[in-house]
């Protein structure tokens, strides 16, 4: 009964969370696209300004370079240089000054130039309306269209000189039978641009910006009494990154702004266009503060909730999975402690029991695993084994000598093979004893294992034979080997009763070759050669290549 009712007072926590967030979800859905309307509304007026800037630029820069192309055409210009070009000394004094005077009065009757410049076509100044003329570097090769169109050989950039932005526009001077004399340096005031940045009447609200390369703004749209900083370059570089596209940063004119950007086609600026968020999304973002603060309070308000479903039901339940988790992970030393009444405690205390339970079966389990291990150690040592010296049986020798056949093909690294037998071991056998002979067997099996190395076997051919394979060992190395061997068992003594029994043996030892095939065939040159040392004598060592 008591979990019924934890069950109906979380489904009613479950209904009032499913009224709760379509509602709320659907107010967060509607001020999101109120935002982006508003965003979009936003990004298309700024647009219009920055195309109208864009426009009024081309038109200015077209009407400038006309002027330019214009005074260019003069005669006092072709004249000047003429004289300059052809050396004419009477005429060398007398142009460059007059030639001043003339470009002084052009300056004075257009307001959007600051300074007239005219050089040679190696690039010397021949007469300037300006004190200090700023030079300029002129092309190799001028473009075909360059007579009409001009040449815009500086981008736009703050004058020290004349404490505003510039930009210096060059046409060539031709000559009356069109041959290139020299070039008119036309530096233009970009201050005479700002009326035209954006209409009075006609352009949406916002504020237009000309910035140079390092986001310093040459001119601007401002209001009065506002002052004007330099962008920073994050900013500069996100708007650059989405030319067209509104962002929000910290602006020129306000704190925080919603603009966008654009690259100028004709010269190398950027046009900037900003409004205040503030004043754009006041109204909205007011409201939006309000259903935000509501949403907190309803969020906090069900996260209480939730928190306290997880206390009663999602907390034990996970303890209960983490605990079979670790059971499934074979660690079976998991306890739980119960300490509810209801359902829950009473499904702790049964999985209590199960894991107690199968701790049991798993101990008797691993018992008789550990027996059953035990027993297989034994019957595969008993299996590989000879049971009276505890060398390896006929078996487990026909298989290590195969391997060794083998890796020899492989490899072709020897391996050495010792046979020998006990001398007149049959005579001690029938004069001592069947016991003793298994003794003397037996002390022959511990020298020899104590005479050869880890690496290599010992085996008990059968009776009192035994084999003996010198793993990685030529034929010298093991007559060394079996010369040990038959010396210690030559100092081998046993006493039965009042009579000492002297043992001696004799090895035959081989090498293997490329041509044994088989097993067969080694055991059959290592027979060979114990049948020549017990020919010859008994207790030696023959050898055989």
């Amino acid at each position: 009964m008591a979990l019924l009712k934890s069950i109906k007072s979380k489904l009613v926590v479950f209904a009032t969370m499913a009224t709760l967030i379509p509602s709320l979800g659907l107010g967060l859905l509607t001020f999101r696209q109120s935002e982006a309307q508003i965003n979009a509304n936003v990004t298309r007026e700024l647009r219009a300004l920055t195309d109208y800037a864009g426009r009024e630029i081309e038109f200015w820069l077209d009407r400038r370079a006309h002027e330019a192309h214009v005074t260019a055409a003069s005669g006092a210009v072709i004249e000047a240089l003429s004289a300059s070009y052809q050396r004419r000394t009477d005429m060398s004094a007398k142009y460059p000054g007059a030639l001043a005077r003339y470009l002084q009065s052009v300056q004075g009757k257009l307001d959007a130039i600051r300074e007239l410049t005219v050089m040679n076509a190696s690039g010397k100044i021949i007469a300037s309306s300006a004190e200090k003329p700023a030079g300029a570097t002129l092309p190799d090769e001028w473009p075909q269209n360059s007579v009409t169109e001009g040449l815009v050989i500086a981008p736009p950039h703050w004058n020290e000189q004349y404490s505003t932005a510039t930009l210096s526009v060059a046409v060539p001077v031709l000559s009356y039978d069109n041959v290139l004399m020299g070039a008119l340096i036309a530096v233009l005031d970009l201050r005479n641009l700002q009326p035209h940045l954006k209409s009075s009447s006609t352009s949406p609200p916002g504020e237009v910006f000309l910035l140079d390369p390092d986001g310093r703004v040459l001119i601007g749209t401002p209001t009065e009494g506002e002052t004007m900083a330099q962008l920073d370059a994050s900013s500069l570089r996100d708007l650059l990154a989405r030319p067209g596209k509104s962002l929000f940063f910290g602006g020129l004119t306000r704190h925080e702004v919603i603009g966008l950007a654009d690259v100028s086609r004709e010269f190398p600026l950027t046009i900037l266009a900003e409004r205040d968020r503030a004043a754009v999304y006041g109204d909205w973002i007011e409201l939006r503060n309000m259903l935000l603060i509501l949403v907190g309070t309803l969020v906090l308000i069900v996260a209480a909730a939730a928190f306290q479903m997880g206390r009663s039901i999602v907390v034990p339940l996970q303890r209960l999975m983490r605990a079979a988790d670790r059971i499934a992970d074979g660690d079976l030393e998991v306890r739980l402690s119960a300490t509810r009444n209801d359902e829950i405690g009473h499904l702790t205390k049964v999985f209590d029991q199960m894991a107690d339970r199968l701790r049991r079966n798993h101990a008797e389990i691993m018992a008789a695993h550990e027996a059953m291990q035990q027993q297989n150690r034994m019957l595969e040592t008993l299996s590989i084994t000879d049971s009276l010296t505890g060398l390896y049986n006929r078996n487990k020798l026909d298989a290590i000598l195969a391997d060794q056949l083998a890796r020899f093909r492989r490899t072709q690294r020897p391996f050495a093979l010792l046979m020998l037998d006990i001398d007149h071991f049959k005579t001690l056998n029938d004069t001592y004893g069947h016991i003793t002979g298994d003794k003397i067997l037996a002390k022959v099996a511990q020298i020899l294992l104590q005479s050869i190395r880890s690496i290599d076997y010992a085996a008990r051919y059968g009776g009192d034979e035994f084999i003996i394979i010198l793993v990685e060992t030529y034929i010298d190395q093991a007559v060394k080997t079996a010369e040990r061997i038959r010396a210690h068992v030559e100092n081998l003594t046993y006493r039965v009763g009042k009579s000492t029994i002297s043992i001696t043996v004799s090895i035959g030892a081989v090498e293997c070759r490329p041509d044994d095939s088989t097993t067969t065939a080694v055991f059959s040159r290592a027979d060979n050669a114990l049948y020549e040392a017990k020919r010859t004598g008994r207790n030696r060592a023959y050898f055989s290549r």
